[in-house]
């Protein structure tokens, strides 16, 4: 079930309506029960894998509390969950290359016999029960006894699918809380999903429409086309992602959890290393605390350092996606890093003042929006051919004229509609400004005067109705972080 359907404008009412009626013992076995519905609407056998990860580390945690023998019951734990994830998304790749070497050798391909579909959101729900069992381990946090309770830790259906990759400290904890009805918090957390639905229906699904058509045959539509679809994709995919996450939470702060918000303004950040700290936090948070630390860190030297730095974006992009151009994508993003690293240990030699605090200017952030950017044509790319061939076609473009021609706006979107976009795309970067000067907009609209704060909840839900990308002839857009 889509956040963007017409299902969950149903689904979700319903769901709040019963939890808040019901008595406070059973709740959390309605949000279970809603949970797996939820993830059942995509495809109901692929539960078992859900059920299976869930039993497997709610066992796994219980036996590393208990024996002596802890560090076998971790490592069987994450093996078992790790092969789960590994058969249903990186089988076919492993396969696939293995055949292309077969090839080369002139031998037989290696034919499985069967095809498996990749299940929705197992990457994220694998790494939030795993961090869980890895906690327990580290005596951060007491086994859970209740398996139920535990199996709605790791199915929540406002985060399941998509993230933010909960901490058991934050959400397993606020699960054994009582929580009760409360007006103001329900308004904020619609008002937050309102935000949410704007971010994916009037900003990423309308401008998936002139990237799409230019990814769909970029030997047609080269040039100026795709360096304008470059551009678009990295708003397309900041505004899918983070208008997911911001609808997951604000569902769940009507309900009374407050989920790890997973996006800060990240294209107002001076440098690769604070983009990390402000993009998909909950995952650069996970590979951080469960990879990077315990290889070393920045512990061991330096070379150590950017070493562990490198494989955890190389990781880090195989975790989005069984394909090269994923790894290469995340490999540049590990190189700007490093490189970064070192120019600000030669600054702090040459001017002679260590843990120099480097200013983040207007340069410096338009730099680091074009080094991200152009990491984002291998990721949207289907392959790491059809990326250089991208790359070509934007530096050798001729195609100039086709800015005034009025063929730029044939491709589902015209002048008037991509004007509205840029009006859209400037409003979400005021917001972002604020955000990232610490300014909370959803509590300065709360706290606003009735016509204020009426007329935001007005403007927003008319954008939404009359702009959105939905409708009877419309499929609903998935989001893109699905498929990861």
């Amino acid at each position: 079930m889509l956040f963007n359907s017409f299902g969950f404008l149903i689904f979700f009412p319903v769901v709040v309506c019963v939890y808040f009626l019901i008595p406070e013992k059973i709740r959390y076995l309605w949000l279970l029960a809603a949970s797996y519905y939820f993830y059942m609407c995509w495809n109901a056998e692929y539960a078992l894998l859900l059920l299976f990860s869930t039993a497997v580390t709610y066992i796994g945690a219980l036996l590393v509390e208990r024996f002596e023998a802890k560090k076998v019951f971790l490592i069987l734990t994450v093996c078992a969950n790790l092969t789960v994830l590994f058969v249903f998304k990186y089988f076919d790749f492993v396969l696939d290359n293995l055949n292309g070497i077969l090839a080369g050798l002139s031998i037989e391909p290696v034919d499985p016999g069967f095809s498996l579909l990749l299940p929705v959101g197992i990457s994220f729900y694998t790494f939030q029960a795993l961090g869980y069992t890895i906690d327990v381990y580290r005596k951060e946090i007491p086994a859970e006894r209740n398996f139920l309770r535990y199996a709605l830790f790791v199915s929540f259906f406002p985060q399941l699918v998509a993230g933010p990759i909960e901490r058991s400290g934050n959400l397993l904890k606020q699960l054994k809380c009582k929580q009760h009805f409360d007006y103001m918090r329900m308004r904020k957390g619609l008002l937050i999903m309102l935000w949410g639905y704007f971010l994916k229906l009037v900003i990423a699904d309308r401008t998936a429409i002139f990237v799409n058509a230019v990814y769909e045959d970029t030997s047609v539509y080269g040039g100026v086309y795709l360096l304008a679809a470059v551009l678009l994709f990295a708003v397309q995919i900041y505004c899918d992602f983070a208008g997911y996450s911001t609808i997951a939470r604000g569902a769940a702060l009507v309900m009374g959890f407050s989920l790890t918000e997973n996006f800060e303004s990240p294209y107002f950040a001076g440098s690769v290393a604070e983009f990390w700290r402000r993009w998909h936090i909950s995952l650069s948070g996970w590979f951080r605390d469960y990879v990077y630390i315990p290889l070393g860190g920045n512990r061991k030297g330096v070379y150590r350092k950017y070493g562990n730095l490198m494989l955890v974006f190389l990781l880090s992009g195989l975790w989005h996606g069984a394909a090269w151009n994923y790894v290469v994508w995340g490999g540049l993003n590990g190189i700007y890093q490093a490189a970064g690293g070192c120019r600000r240990i030669w600054r702090e030699k040459r001017r002679g003042k260590k843990g120099e605090k480097e200013k983040t200017g207007v340069r410096n952030v338009i730099i680091t929006f074009l080094l991200i950017d152009f990491s984002w044509i291998f990721f949207r790319a289907g392959s790491i051919q059809a990326a250089f061939d991208n790359i070509k076609s934007i530096l050798t473009m001729r195609n100039f004229d086709v800015l005034v021609n009025g063929e730029f706006f044939s491709l589902g979107l015209n002048q008037s509609h991509f004007l509205f976009l840029l009006l859209a795309i400037f409003l979400l970067g005021i917001a972002d400004y604020f955000r990232y000067k610490d300014i909370d907009l959803f509590t300065w609209v709360e706290e606003s005067s009735l016509v204020v704060r009426y007329g935001v909840y007005l403007c927003l839900f008319c954008a939404v109705v009359l702009f959105g990308i939905y409708g009877v002839d419309y499929e609903a857009g998935q989001f893109i972080y699905f498929q990861f």
